[in-house]
């Protein structure tokens, strides 16, 4: 059974419900959220007063690095109001250093408690990668994720977009890869991580069903760095 979270979610974070706030406890909001999105049961919210109580200043809960993809809009499938969620997307949800600080102002500055890399099925972005598409500057784009196609080298199969199968192996590789990444090449989000005041996990969001997959064994706390 879910923990209820200790704020009423219809209201903007401020700087004492936002510290009030533990890793797991946003976990477990943007969990929440994400149920209610598939369940169709949203909360209803007052968008323009919220954004009205954060003209002054932002205390969002969470981080979400995801893809470009449309049909993955972070605060709608998290259920998430103005003031929630940072919201970074690149076309297959890698980490270059412009990302990098991004989410380190998003943990260090303005006090985001968790990070989500967020992937998802059928991923243009991995299915260009897979199949070593090049067009203008996509060509750069994609050589992010090579690494998670080369990191697949047991599987069994056509190593193409054609292949379902591979496309999803390497998109959860990437997502996997980038969760590391991220701690790894940043020792701001790293100090975060070992203090206890931040998590970075992965993520896979079904197209289909809207349904969001928490990678728990890609989680990287305290007490698993």
């Amino acid at each position: 059974m879910s923990t209820p979270e200790p704020r009423d979610p219809t209201v903007a974070l401020t700087a004492e419900t936002q510290a009030a706030l533990s890793p797991m406890d946003v976990l477990q909001a943007l969990k929440d959220g994400n149920k209610r999105f598939i369940d169709g049961t949203p909360l209803e919210r007052d968008f323009m007063k919220q954004v009205r109580e954060t003209a002054g200043g932002q205390y969002p809960m969470a981080a979400i690095l995801g893809c470009i993809d449309s049909r993955v809009p972070h605060e709608i499938v998290f259920d998430k109001g103005v003031g929630d969620v940072f919201s970074a997307r690149v076309a297959g949800n890698f980490v270059n250093t412009d990302i990098l600080g991004s989410l380190e102002f998003a943990t260090a500055v303005a006090g985001a408690k968790v990070i989500v890399v967020l992937g998802h099925t059928e991923c243009g972005a991995v299915k260009g990668a897979c199949d070593h598409v090049e067009l203008g500057n996509l060509t750069s784009t994609l050589a992010n994720i090579s690494p998670a196609v080369y990191a697949i080298n047991d599987f069994e199969g056509e190593r193409s977009s054609k292949n379902k199968d591979f496309v999803q192996a390497v998109a959860h590789e990437n997502v996997e890869m980038t969760v590391r990444n991220m701690v790894d090449r940043s020792t701001v989000m790293r100090n975060l991580v070992q203090e206890g005041k931040l998590m970075v996990i992965g993520a896979m969001h079904d197209v289909a069903t809207g349904e969001v997959m928490f990678m728990e064994e890609s989680m990287i706390t305290a007490e698993t760095l």
